[in-house]
């Protein structure tokens, strides 16, 4: 059984598609649409709208079929930011299809990122009064984790904290230039590579890396009841359960401060203690009352996926297989486009096995529904039918 926490939560890979570089121009306007009221999407690239919605509802085949209709046409040669912006959509939807050693020939024809070919300098003529590079964060990062999906660790992991370096070198530039957006930005990066770090060394169980790994983003940001989340989980799992304890105990008592800091809304702060107390219950097996806590989270919101899972796995090992069974059919019901992981649908076939002699009709019955529902990207062998 899968059981998903908060605090191993690996970072969402849909990241949107922004400069590296947010450069300004005589009127001080910021390069990066995503977060200036003046420019929309297309000012970065023709149609990237339309890529960007068929991104966020996981159409990955379609943002293929229309980025090889623009390169056969040759509509992305008159700006190099514009083929760098469409390749970086094709190459994220290459790796959500699983197509990775089309992903990494497809990366391997722009060589190296750092280029001067990739600067905005290189072509005056183009980008009169702008300067520095025009990769997309995003590109840099699926560098990065492409050679993990062929089977390269090492090499995915030395990218990683290269970037992380990267990184952290363009956050000292903007704080020294005393760019409060571009600043926001490039934290929120920095937080974005550190997890994906974690999340690698996580999964092979090098505890004391991530400790320290998240102990230093602690030293950056004490404030963040997320990170210091994620610090109680990962000594929940070297067997420190007093120290988690501690944890979160000052997680709890942070309330004003991360909301006033606007790191979390009241719901989603609240939310966070609850499933932080039902994990130190499940670890003592106390199903009954970890399941409580996570009611009170899906009574908040109804939508917090990872309290229900969780409470369908406390059911479940309380011998109630047919109302785990229930609450994550009720979750795939209501709140589809959010339940629908592959982690949930694991679980409920396994309760399924469990639960009924007809498993596998009833398995295929799903099957057949998640094909209509479900993104590209879904992968629907986790029904093992």
């Amino acid at each position: 059984m899968d059981n998903t926490d908060t605090g191993a939560d690996s970072p969402d890979h849909h990241q949107t598609l922004t400069s590296d570089h947010e450069t300004e121009t005589q009127t001080s306007i910021s390069d990066d649409p995503l977060t200036n009221q003046y420019l929309t999407l297309n000012d970065l690239s023709p149609e990237l709208t339309s890529l960007h919605d068929l991104a966020t509802r996981g159409s990955w085949r379609s943002i293929l079929d229309k980025v090889s209709r623009a390169r056969k046409l040759s509509l992305l040669t008159s700006h190099p930011h514009h083929h760098l912006t469409y390749t970086s959509y094709y190459l994220i939807a290459l790796t959500k299809l699983r197509r990775y050693d089309d992903a990494l020939l497809d990366l391997s024809d722009l060589h190296d990122l750092d280029s001067p070919h990739y600067l905005y300098e290189s072509y005056p003529h183009l980008y009169p009064n702008r300067s520095g590079s025009m990769v997309p964060f995003s590109l840099r990062w699926i560098h990065a984790q492409l050679p993990f999906r062929s089977g390269n660790r090492q090499e995915t992991l030395d990218r990683l904290y290269t970037l992380l370096d990267f990184v952290r070198t363009k956050l000292i530039d903007k704080e020294s230039e005393n760019l409060g957006d571009s600043v926001n930005i490039w934290k929120r990066r920095e937080d974005f590579v550190v997890n994906s770090i974690i999340s690698h060394h996580l999964s092979h169980k090098e505890f004391n890396v991530c400790v320290e790994l998240i102990k230093d983003m602690i030293r950056r940001d004490s404030s963040n009841p997320v990170v210091l989340s994620k610090l109680g989980y990962v000594q929940m799992q070297v067997g420190d359960l007093e120290g988690a304890k501690a944890v979160f105990d000052r997680v709890e008592g942070m309330m004003n401060e991360a909301i006033s800091g606007g790191l979390l809304s009241e719901i989603e702060f609240k939310n966070l203690v609850n499933r932080n107390k039902a994990l130190v219950y499940m670890v003592g097996k106390d199903y009954v009352s970890a399941v409580r806590e996570y009611d009170e989270c899906i009574e908040r919101d109804g939508s917090d996926v990872v309290a229900v899972n969780n409470k369908a796995i406390c059911l479940m090992y309380l011998r109630d297989l047919s109302d785990s069974i229930k609450v994550l059919e009720n979750a795939l019901e209501r709140v589809p486009t959010v339940a629908l992981n592959e982690s949930l649908v694991v679980n409920l076939c396994s309760m399924y096995e469990l639960a009924y002699v007809n498993h596998s009709d009833i398995k295929r019955t799903l099957s057949n529904w998640i094909a209509r529902v479900a993104p590209d990207d879904f992968d629907s062998s986790c029904t093992r039918i």
